[in-house]
């Protein structure tokens, strides 16, 4: 059997062929991709994961030179470009197999604001592999060569912060982060489109970088003899959250990236990062520039580090309001906490929870007479918040109260144990500090449980109990 025939039936489960002599579309989604290094694996055992990492920005001409010039020593300079120039040549990859890490790594984004090179991951966060592989090489790189310049890590995400610093800073108000966007399947993604204007640091290309400086940090300093590309982005990216994994907040998984990200950095150091990358795109840096990135760091840090991870409605896939919804009038002076009691298990994978939410949907539309999904926002046991009604639209969430307040529900019934701990963290410390933060909580603001207001046992006796030991709780209702 040949090697184009074997990733043809290697391949198989993992593209589309449209009937037509010149065109192959992949599903781009993270499994795939996985797959695909775990073939060029199989094909190249002598090669050094190093040497897989250059080769594939290589071919997809993704090559991050502010990174690359960073880490090279004029001690070492020579060999490196020796050496990156040598892996190509001696890579194994058939044209298939080529075809595809072009068209899955290659970054731009289309008139029609599609956002190309970026792969759905299976707990529901977009990727660009770019940032993400730029991250991986540079650990590598500082692993092979034992160069650890402070905060290596950080440079491609840097670099796509001061870009996009740069580009709007003469809007006011500054729009300096994002977009999110959404796919045309979830179970299927081909497409996936900006939900706005795109600036030059969208939210697939910061999770690329965030990804890519949590595993290059790693790669810098493990053993070089145990790396394995494949297993090690299998096990980031896995889909379930398993028991143990709540027992600590501290593993490589791509559910926790807000939290360690936050564990190697800070914004004095992401500030001189992102300065030092736009030197090196000869942006040299004034006051002006200065205060622009202090600036443009206060807004990353708010939105990518403080605030929790919001799985969108396009995700989930929830049904359009059946009428529009009344907005708000924020900031709101509580929050109120629930439970879904139905369903009563808690939710540990992307697949679980939006089926949950979904079902929940549909009843409180189609049996309680509702517009919409009833909460503000509920949380799954997957280490993610998921949008309901979100910051700006009243809830069908607590009677009497839902255009003064928030409501927020844990997936599960919690009458006789708890929520797991990193999930009502998300609630207590990350969803109120974001809400405040961006003004639609006000600091002041109440936390209540719903059976405070209306005869109830929800959010269940373990949860109520849970929630009267956190900050702004208050014992009585003030609006009775």
């Amino acid at each position: 059997m040949t090697p184009g025939a074997l990733w043809i039936i290697t391949m198989s489960g993992m593209c589309i062929v449209i009937q037509s002599s010149v065109t192959t579309v992949h599903l781009r989604n993270m499994e795939n991709f996985i797959t695909a290094v775990t073939h060029l694996e199989g094909l190249n055992p002598r090669l050094s994961p190093l040497a897989l990492m250059t080769s594939l920005h290589k071919i997809a001409d993704q090559s991050d030179n502010i990174a690359n010039d960073f880490l090279e020593s004029s001690d070492n300079r020579d060999e490196i470009h020796y050496k990156n120039n040598s892996f190509t040549e001696l890579l194994n990859i058939n044209h298939n197999l080529s075809n595809f890490f072009k068209q899955a790594i290659h970054y731009f984004i289309t008139d029609g604001h599609e956002e190309r090179g970026v792969v759905l991951t299976p707990d529901g966060t977009t990727i660009a592999l770019a940032p993400l592989l730029s991250g991986l090489e540079s650990g590598l790189r500082v692993n092979e060569y034992s160069n650890q310049p402070h905060g290596f890590y950080l440079l491609p995400l840097a670099k796509n912060l001061g870009l996009s610093f740069l580009q709007f800073r003469n809007t006011t108000p500054p729009d300096q982060l994002g977009p999110d966007g959404c796919w045309d399947s979830v179970s299927a993604p081909m497409v996936f489109t900006l939900s706005g204007v795109p600036s030059l640091a969208t939210d697939a290309l910061v999770h690329g970088g965030m990804d890519g400086a949590i595993l290059g940090k790693h790669l810098s300093v493990v053993n070089s003899t145990e790396i394995n590309l494949s297993t090690l982005l299998r096990s980031y990216y896995s889909a379930t959250m398993e028991e143990s994994d709540h027992v600590s907040d501290t593993l490589l998984r791509g559910r926790y990236r807000r939290h360690n990200f936050k564990k190697i950095t800070n914004s004095s150091l992401l500030q001189k990062k992102v300065a030092h990358a736009l030197d090196a795109l000869q942006q040299h840096g004034d006051i002006g520039m200065e205060i622009l990135i202090e600036k443009g760091i206060k807004e990353f840090v708010l939105r990518y580090m403080e605030c929790p991870a919001i799985i969108p409605r396009c995700i989930w896939g929830a049904a359009p309001p059946q009428v529009p919804l009344a907005p708000l009038s924020p900031p709101l002076q509580y929050l109120y906490i629930h439970h879904t009691q139905i369903p009563s298990k808690p939710c540990l994978n992307l697949q679980t929870c939006s089926k949950n939410m979904r079902a929940m949907q549909h009843f409180h539309q189609k049996e309680r007479g509702w517009y919409d999904l009833g909460y503000s926002f509920v949380v799954g046991s997957d280490g993610y918040i998921y949008e309901g009604r979100g910051w700006m639209w009243a809830g069908a969430h607590t009677k009497g109260r839902n255009t003064v307040g928030y409501g927020v529900a844990f997936i599960g019934s919690y009458s006789t144990h708890l929520p797991y701990r990193y999930d009502m963290e998300l609630v207590h410390h990350h969803l109120v500090k974001c809400g405040v933060s961006n003004g639609f909580l006000q600091e002041n603001y109440t936390i209540l449980g719903h059976r405070q207001v209306v005869a109830t046992d929800c959010p269940g006796d373990s949860l109520y109990s849970e929630i009267t030991t956190w900050e702004h709780y208050k014992d009585t209702d003030p609006l009775k």
